[in-house]
């Protein structure tokens, strides 16, 4: 039977459809966790987006070996591998860190949306200073926000990722949303952002 990422068939089913053998399966899972893991990961490593190719690779790699064992009920797909991303990410910044190297940001050539030149910069410039707040922010704090207010988890499957607890992952969330808006407070202007403040 054929699958596509918009298929009603739930991740997990597709799971264990693809331990099963059915390859179909397996590409309608990619589809669907791929991009998602993918967009994760450059996030988490501040837009290196090879480094981001390669941990979303190595993310569905062990996805598809750990399928012949999948136990439906027990954890969501997407949580999972979020949980896997989440640690590879990690595994990738100690590694850069021990060796004092920085990664170069590369800058994705913007997409033709029919903006002007000068939007299409503007924007360019705001998605360069969220990154370089993100990056900013302490480890935990940085995937909390960006699992909640960038890829649209919810506070349990956020906490299911990150292995804490429902509280602990308010409280990151909230602090992170704090150092943020302090990072990004002073470029308002900057940014092409009118601040009402100045209005009245």
């Amino acid at each position: 039977m054929a699958f596509d990422a918009d298929s009603d068939t739930s991740d997990e089913a597709l799971m264990v459809l693809y331990a099963n053998g059915d390859r179909h399966a397996a590409l309608a899972l990619t589809q669907r966790v791929l991009p998602r893991i993918l967009a994760y990961a450059a996030r988490m490593l501040g837009g290196d987006r090879a480094e981001a190719e390669d941990v979303a690779q190595e993310t569905m790699l062990r996805l598809w070996r750990v399928a012949p064992d999948w136990r439906r009920g027990e954890t969501k797909v997407t949580t999972w591998a979020y949980r896997v991303a989440t640690n590879l990410c990690i595994d990738r910044q100690r590694s850069v860190r021990r060796r004092g190297q920085v990664a170069l940001e590369a800058a994705p050539e913007p997409e033709d949306s029919g903006q002007s030149a000068d939007a299409r910069l503007q924007e360019a410039a705001r998605l360069r200073a969220l990154e370089s707040a993100l990056a900013e922010l302490p480890d935990r704090q940085r995937q909390a926000v960006v699992l909640r207010h960038i890829e649209g988890l919810t506070n349990p499957e956020i906490a299911a990722v990150m292995e804490i607890g429902v509280e602990a992952v308010e409280s990151l969330t909230a602090r992170g949303k704090r150092a943020l808006a302090a990072l990004l407070s002073g470029q308002r202007g900057a940014l092409g952002y009118e601040d009402d403040r100045d209005a009245g």
